[in-house]
C-alpha cells in the first residue's frame, strides 16, 4: 500500500499548500475591507467591530500595558506576517476569522468522518474538495468583509482532508507501522507551513492587470486566491484519479513482536487485547488530552511571534526565520527520529516526551523577558532554545496521539468464517472515531488563542509563560497512565 501513502503525501502538500498561502495576507486584507466599509455603520463590518471592541474592553487596560501589546491580538494566522502599523480592530477581526474556521471544524469533523465510514473515504473526501474549491471561488470574487467570512465558513465547513488523510492512512497500514505512515501528515504540515506563506506574500505584491479581470471587481488578493483555486482544483483531479477506494480494505496485521521483558514495543498489540468498552474509554481520554494540549500550545504559537516584536521588536523577516526554523527542525524530526523510535517506545511515550519538551519551551519563555535588558544575548538563547523545544513538541505530540487513538479503532475487514465484512462497534469505526478525536483538536485551536491574548494583556508573558509551563508539566505527569496503556 506503499503507493495509496504517496497519493495521500501528495495531496496533503497541495491541500496545506493552498490553505497556507492567504495566511500571511489576513492583516493587509483585513485593512482593505476596513478602508472600504468602515464608513457604514450599520454594515457586517461595523457591528463586528463594535462587538469586538466590547469583547476588548473586558479584558485590555490602556494605560497599564505597552501599546504593543495591542499587536497581541491577531488571529490564528501566520504570526511573522504581522504588521507595527496594525490597527487593533484588524488585529481582533484576524482572531475572529481564525477561531471561526477551527470552531466550524470542531462541529463538522464528526460529522465528516461517519460520512466516510458509510459512504467511503475516496467519495466524501471529493464531495469536501468541492466545498474547498467553492471557498476560493468566493474569496476570488469577495470585496465585502461579509463575503470573504462566508468564504471562510465554507472552507471550515468543507475541510476534510488532514482527517480523511489520517483514516485512509489507518485502513492501508497495520497497527505496527501506522505511526510512521502518520508521519507523514506531520511533514507535509511542516513543508508548506514553511514555503506556503512566503509564497503567498509574494504573490500579493502582484495584482491582477485590470485588462485580465473582464470587467469584474474581484478580491484585492485575487492572484493568491487564483493559485489556491488552481491547487485545490489539481488535488481534486489527482485524487479522483490516483486514490483507490480504501475503506474496508484493512491489511492483516503482522505478529508484533516483544521487549524480552515481554511487553509489546507499541501499543498495537496492547489496543488489540484491550475490549471495546476499554478501548472507548482510551479514546475519550486521548480527545480531552488533544483539546487540552492543543489549547495550551496553539496559544504559545499564536503569542510567540508577539513577544520577539514586543520584547525584541523584531520584524517580519526576522519572525519568518523563527517560524520557518521551527517547521524546518520538525519536518527533520518526524522524517528521521520520530519514525524510528515510536516503534520502539510507543505512541503513548513519544506524546508525553513532546508534552513534557513544550513546558520546557514554556519555562524558557517565561524566564526570557527578565533578561531582554540586562542580558540581551542570554535573552535570545532562551528564545532560541524554546524554538527547539516547540520543534519537538510539533513533531511530536498530535501524531503520536493521533495514532494512539488509530490503534483502538477496530480493523475493518472480512470475517473469514462467513465472507462477511466483519461487524465494527459504532463508536470505534475509524472514520468517526477520528473525526471526533480531530474535533476536540480544532476545539483547543479555537479558545486557545484567545485565553492566550487575554492573560498576555492582563498579566503580561512571563505569568502567561508560567501558568502554561505549570499546566504542561501538570498534563505530562497525566499522560503517564495513557503512556502505559
Amino acid at each position: 500500500m506503499a503507493k495509496v501513502e504517496s497519493i495521500v503525501f501528495l495531496s496533503l502538500v497541495l491541500d496545506l499548500f493552498a490553505f497556507t498561502i492567504p495566511l500571511p495576507l489576513f492583516p493587509r486584507l483585513i485593512e482593505w475591507y476596513t478602508l472600504r466599509e468602515i464608513s457604514d455603520p450599520n454594515g457586517f463590518l461595523s457591528r463586528t467591530l463594535r462587538f469586538v471592541s466590547a469583547i476588548r474592553g473586558l479584558f485590555y487596560k490602556p494605560s497599564l500595558h505597552s501599546q504593543k501589546w495591542d499587536i497581541v491580538l491577531l488571529g490564528n494566522v501566520y504570526l511573522s506576517s504581522l504588521s507595527v502599523h496594525s490597527d487593533i480592530h484588524d488585529v481582533y477581526l484576524g482572531g475572529l476569522m481564525g477561531s471561526v474556521f477551527s470552531m466550524l471544524q470542531f462541529i463538522v469533523s464528526p460529522r465528516i468522518g461517519s460520512l466516510s465510514d458509510t459512504h467511503g473515504r475516496k467519495k466524501i473526501l471529493l464531495f469536501t474538495m468541492i466545498g474547498n474549491i467553492l471557498s476560493a471561488l468566493v474569496w476570488i470574487k469577495s470585496t465585502t468583509f461579509a463575503s470573504y467570512m462566508l468564504s471562510r465558513v465554507i472552507g471550515g465547513l468543507s475541510e476534510g482532508n488532514v482527517q480523511l488523510a489520517i483514516a485512509i492512512l489507518s485502513d492501508v497500514t497495520t497497527p505496527e507501522n501506522r505511526s510512521k505512515a502518520l508521519a507523514h501528515v506531520g511533514i507535509a504540515f511542516a513543508i508548506c507551513f514553511c514555503i506556503g506563506p512566503p509564497i503567498g506574500a509574494y504573490f500579493a505584491t502582484k495584482p491582477l492587470p485590470a485588462s485580465n479581470t473582464f470587467g469584474l471587481e474581484l478580491n484585492v488578493y485575487a492572484v493568491p486566491a487564483i493559485i489556491t483555486l488552481v491547487l485545490l482544483s489539481v488535488e481534486t483531479i489527482f485524487l479522483a484519479v490516483a486514490l483507490p477506494e480504501t475503506r474496508g480494505k484493512g491489511i492483516k496485521p503482522v505478529e508484533n513482536k516483544l521487549k524480552s521483558n515481554g511487553k509489546s514495543t507499541n501499543g498495537a498489540a496492547v489496543s488489540k487485547a484491550k475490549s471495546p468498552e476499554q478501548r472507548i474509554a482510551i479514546i475519550r481520554s486521548l480527545r480531552t488530552l488533544h483539546l487540552l494540549f492543543l489549547g495550551i500550545f496553539s496559544g504559545v504559537e499564536f503569542t510567540l511571534t508577539f513577544l520577539t516584536f514586543d520584547l525584541f521588536d523584531w520584524n517580519n523577516k526576522q519572525n519568518g526565520m523563527l517560524i520557518g526554523s521551527i517547521g524546518i527542525i520538525s519536518a527533520l524530526l518526524q522524517g528521521g527520529y520520530v519514525r524510528r523510535a515510536t516503534s520502539k517506545i510507543g505512541e503513548g511515550v513519544m506524546a508525553r516526551r513532546g508534552v513534557s519538551s513544550c513546558a520546557l519551551a514554556l519555562v524558557f519563555l517565561a524566564i526570557l523577558p527578565n533578561y531582554v535588558t540586562t542580558n540581551p544575548t542570554l535573552a535570545r538563547r532562551l528564545l532560541q532554545l524554546g524554538a527547539v523545544c516547540m520543534a519537538f513538541t510539533s513533531a511530536t505530540v498530535v501524531n503520536s496521539l493521533t495514532a494512539f487513538a488509530s490503534l483502538q479503532c477496530e480493523e475493518e475487514g472480512f470475517d473469514t468464517t462467513t465472507g462477511k465484512p466483519a461487524k465494527i462497534h459504532p463508536q470505534l469505526a475509524k472514520g468517526k472515531a477520528l473525526g471526533e478525536f480531530r474535533s476536540s483538536g480544532q476545539l483547543g485551536r479555537a479558545i486557545g488563542p484567545l485565553i492566550a491574548c487575554a492573560s498576555y494583556w492582563t498579566v503580561g508573558p512571563t505569568y502567561t509563560y508560567a501558568a502554561g509551563a505549570l499546566a504542561m508539566f501538570a498534563l505530562s505527569m497525566h499522560m503517564r497512565k495513557i503512556a502505559r496503556k
